[in-house]
């Protein structure tokens, strides 16, 4: 694991400090760009050229990241300083070896391992963490998801245990859609799909998401910082918008961390980690964890000061650089500068090539942006850009985010312009 660090050297010399980013898609953009603001050398690789991070990464591979040779090959030769997993497609035993080998796989090996797999990380939360969770069973036959789902009650959500951005999950309201189910689990997993995971439905008014960091303070100790909860909803199990400060009590709030806490605390390493949970009232559950920046957390490229977005801090953590915080009731908070709001830019068709117009009047609306991703392809419901926003509310931010991403239309090679279903 990385050691406090005082100094920095310069990208491309004898004296860079490198980082291997395994998945390259918008999130490992805006980590590559973190880095190259600090003189950071960056590597990036994934399954397709031109991936988003690729485009303004020092040097990037393509090939396939669960493939254990490949993975060795571009690792020794880059030698570098830390392996920053952004993706769930890799190969998990490979991650462990490099481990053995002295590399830093951000945050650790052993937290990728619980956090890509939905039964490792249920067990962990519930029984090593102690922390809040809904009820869950799990199903390996078509014949025990009936028994499970009617044991867990409707509705409930069906999940397979390896997936992401809503892949392999349905909401089941009754047992005619058990059939359907079933068959988004198998056909849609990211990796293994020889089990699912049924999950009690909870009526909450708000599902956050916790950007916890664990990072060394200036007296070299590790500490974990919270920013503000963000707030967000999802269409289909996949981001759709988010805002920062989330609207929740301060007796929640205080138990988001008290929860992500012992979480991130159970994980270990250094890094920041998207720890998304429900709320309802004062009342606080446990959901999911991604142990690296979160799709959420855009929002914070306008809530927080520059190179303090989840980004930046993810980049200063795995660095072993300090962040600041200030101690609030037991806990170390980072500082919000702004209210401010996402909403996603998504395709409503296929082709390659994405074209993107209305900007003229998407960005003539005020305290509001825009990013685009890079992304050479497009696919229904492929996230290919996002809107952000900045207000004195988060009402009002919210209203700019939305207004900005549908003023944004798409055109491809293989089809003609139509606007974005967002």
């Amino acid at each position: 694991m990385i050691k406090p660090r005082d100094e920095l050297g310069t990208a491309m010399t004898d004296s860079a400090q490198k980082i291997l980013l395994l998945g390259s898609g918008e999130l490992g953009k805006e980590i590559a760009i973190e880095a190259q603001r600090l003189g950071v050398e960056v590597i990036a690789v994934d399954r397709y050229a031109n991936a988003p991070a690729m485009q303004i990464a020092h040097r990037a591979y393509v090939g396939d990241m669960k493939n254990a040779d490949f993975l060795f090959s571009v690792v020794e030769r880059e030698k570098p300083d830390a392996i920053i997993p952004e993706i769930e497609a890799i190969n998990l035993d490979a991650l462990f070896e490099l481990e053995k080998d002295g590399y830093f796989v951000v945050p650790n090996a052993k937290a990728t391992w619980i956090a890509m797999h939905r039964e490792r990380l249920r067990e962990t939360l519930v029984k090593e963490a102690k922390v809040p969770t809904s009820r869950y069973a799990y199903a390996t036959t078509l014949d025990e998801l009936y028994d499970v789902c009617e044991k867990i009650g409707y509705p409930c959500h069906t999940k397979a245990i390896m997936s992401s951005s809503g892949k392999g999950s349905y909401f089941v309201k009754g047992p005619e859609d058990i059939p359907k189910a079933w068959e988004e689990a198998k056909k849609k997993a990211r990796g293994s799909a020889d089990k699912i995971i049924v999950e009690e439905h909870i009526e909450f008014d708000v599902e956050i998401t916790e950007l916890a960091v664990r990072h060394y303070d200036e007296n070299g100790d590790i500490v974990t910082t919270f920013p503000k909860p963000v707030g967000h909803y999802q269409i289909d199990g996949d981001y759709h918008a988010s805002w920062q400060p989330a609207e929740i009590s301060e007796r929640a709030e205080r138990e988001v961390y008290r929860i992500a806490k012992r979480i991130t605390d159970v994980l270990g390493g250094l890094g920041l980690f998207g720890v998304e949970m429900f709320v309802k009232g004062d009342k606080v559950w446990a959901n999911e964890v991604s142990p690296r920046p979160h799709d959420t957390g855009m929002v914070t490229l306008a809530s927080h000061p520059t190179g303090f977005s989840e980004f930046g801090l993810h980049l200063r953590a795995v660095l072993g650089l300090p962040i600041p915080g200030e101690w609030v009731d037991g806990y170390r908070l980072f500082p919000m500068l702004t209210p401010a709001a996402t909403h996603v830019i998504k395709a409503s068709v296929s082709g390659y090539s994405p074209r993107f117009r209305g900007l003229a009047k998407a960005l003539s609306v005020p305290n509001a942006t825009i990013r685009l991703f890079g992304k050479p392809e497009a696919y229904p419901g492929r996230r290919l850009g996002v809107a952000i926003a900045w207000d004195k509310s988060v009402s009002d931010a919210k209203k700019r985010a939305e207004m900005v991403a549908h003023a944004v239309e798409l055109r491809t090679r293989t089809s003609t312009w139509q606007r974005q279903d967002v």
